[in-house]
């Protein structure tokens, strides 16, 4: 069946069967809820997979089993892991992350810890977060009122107000997302 590609092209539609959008045969695949880091240990009824040989990851989170073999389509829940007839995943959950977030995250946490400590620094989460303004010894200093600086989804520290700031400039809650009923987005790889 011909049609017109997105690049403006004449082509000719394949009429192979096929079951996906990559594939003429069926994948053996498996979800795995939210963004996968990366996969530490695939275990078979006892059999430890090894990634890239005999499985990988494709965005969004499905595993794919690799060789011609299929995953297990019953599970015996009551048995212990690596008996026969079960199958555990075990991954790390989230994003890599690049130097700067790893320094906005260390900022946080010596903050968190210097104001837990119970050395009373005015910086730390022993602060009072209503005072705004205080006098003493004829010295007067004026914080920001952090109230402000929550609602606008900040924090009051700078290295990590700077970091939220050029990941998301926009404060959005959640990634934007376009939707289109004619075009299919390829398969990508992510782990190994």
């Amino acid at each position: 069946m011909p049609y017109i590609g997105a690049d403006g092209v004449w082509r000719n539609a394949s009429l192979c069967g096929c079951k996906s959008s990559c594939s003429c045969g069926e994948l053996s695949e498996i979800y795995l809820p939210g963004p996968v880091y990366d996969v530490l240990e695939v275990n078979d009824g006892g059999t430890i997979l090894a990634p890239g040989l005999e499985y990988r990851v494709d965005a969004p989170g499905r595993l794919v089993r690799l060789g011609g073999q299929r995953w297990p389509t019953c599970q015996e829940m009551a048995e212990p892991e690596g008996a026969p007839g079960t199958l555990t995943v075990t991954y790390r959950w989230g994003l890599e992350l690049d130097a700067a977030a790893i320094a906005a995250v260390s900022a946080l946490v010596c903050h968190l810890l210097r104001g837990c400590s119970g050395s009373g620094g005015p910086c730390g989460c022993r602060a009072n977060p209503r005072a705004t303004k205080i006098t003493r010894q004829g010295v007067d200093i004026e914080r920001q009122d952090l109230t402000l600086l929550y609602a606008e989804g900040l924090t009051g520290i700078t290295e990590v107000d700077m970091w939220l700031m050029s990941v998301n400039p926009g404060r959005l809650r959640q990634a934007s997302r376009v939707y289109s009923p004619d075009l299919r987005r390829p398969r990508v790889t992510t782990f190994p």
